[in-house]
């Protein structure tokens, strides 16, 4: 995952019921975690965001990467569309010019 950007455009990975889809995306970032080779940064936009409130058990994976150094990020027009300004447990808020940024210097992994 060196040199690569996690776009994170969903709250579940994969398409189907829910809570599945979210217990796959849990397993997928418990796991990367665990690597050597971390992703640069993860950047998370459209229902993506809601992985970073405290109600996501995807916000504690997320939230290790984030202490281990990789850039959580969550893109400001879908916070605020969803009213999350608050609700964050993990990421910083950033926007679509740092995505687009990271995009020009490193590969985009898209997980929806």
């Amino acid at each position: 995952m060196k040199n690569k950007v996690i776009l994170l455009a969903s709250d579940q990975l994969g398409k189907g019921e829910p809570e599945l889809g979210e217990g796959i995306l849990e397993t997928f970032f418990t796991i990367l975690k665990q690597k050597e080779e971390l992703p640069v940064a993860v950047f998370c936009m459209n229902r993506g965001v809601f992985t970073l409130t405290e109600n996501s058990l995807v916000s504690l994976q997320l939230k290790e990467l984030e202490e281990k150094g990789t850039d959580v990020l969550a893109c400001k027009t879908c916070v605020d569309f969803y009213e999350l300004n608050d609700k964050l447990a993990a990421g910083k808020i950033s926007g679509m010019a740092q995505f687009i940024e990271l995009a020009s210097k490193y590969e985009v992994i898209t997980l929806s």
